[in-house]
């Protein structure tokens, strides 16, 4: 195993033993799913995100995330991303964006025949530009949890924001409640990017299991994914994201 996969997993079980089964903090069992559950009005929350991609050529990436959310009606949220920034084998350090997201709900996962949520987003910095848009369903089956989502995305960058890529995702997972403070399950998605969308690469489809624990006012959730095809992107890819209720 790479020495960097046998530290990444090193800190998520120093995690799983701090964390207690007292669950107070908001419900998000996915990392690469949103769910469409919506916060509280007047709540806020801290996310932390930490994905680790490792390539062919076993280099790696680490790409990072600060965001609040903040609960504005009991139906929207709204999320800003203080920064999102990488590390890149042989580069360093760099910034990448800002951004601003909302999910507006439509329909309730526990109560409705299914859950659905829309979701939008503009990730923006200098020579970047990206908007992004979701449809979010899920439904719950007593401690069981469904998620998929279907992504549209396109994103500009170069002087003058010359060059133009489009994307078309599929994101789906399954998460079992084990106790009140942990759930374990799978999750994956499918992804083609299209120049000026036009022409399409092969499709990515990455696969693997997921955690989540939750303890007072703190929660973590992580997957481990495979890439499932052969296509230069990433062979495998971990993403952690640790999350602060106020």
């Amino acid at each position: 195993m790479h020495p960097t996969q046998n530290r990444s997993l090193l800190v998520l079980a120093l995690a799983a033993w701090i964390f207690t089964t007292n669950s107070q903090a908001s419900d998000r069992r996915f990392v690469y799913s949103y769910e469409t559950n919506s916060y509280v009005p007047g709540s806020v929350e801290l996310e932390n995100w930490m994905t680790w991609k490792e390539r062919d050529d076993d280099s790696y990436r680490f790409e990072f995330r600060h965001e609040v959310e903040f609960g504005i009606t009991e139906d929207f949220q709204l999320g800003i991303y203080l920064a999102d920034w990488r590390i890149d084998e042989g580069a360093g350090e760099s910034f990448h964006d800002f951004a601003i997201e909302g999910i507006y709900n439509l329909t309730n996962p526990n109560t409705d025949w299914i859950g659905s949520s829309l979701y939008g987003e503009v990730k923006f910095a200098d020579e970047f530009l990206e908007l992004e848009g979701k449809l979010l369903l899920q439904k719950n089956f007593g401690p069981f949890a469904l998620v998929y989502n279907a992504v549209v995305e396109t994103e500009w960058e170069e002087e003058g924001l010359s060059e133009m890529t489009g994307v078309l995702e599929q994101t789906a997972g399954i998460s079992y409640q084990v106790t009140q403070g942990f759930m374990v399950g799978v999750e994956g998605f499918a992804e083609v990017e299209y120049e000026e969308w036009k022409s399409g690469e092969d499709m990515a489809v990455y696969l693997g299991p997921n955690f989540s624990l939750r303890g007072g006012d703190h929660w973590l959730t992580a997957a481990a994914l495979w890439e499932m095809t052969a296509t230069g992107e990433p062979d495998f890819q971990l993403r952690t994201i640790w999350g602060i209720h106020f």
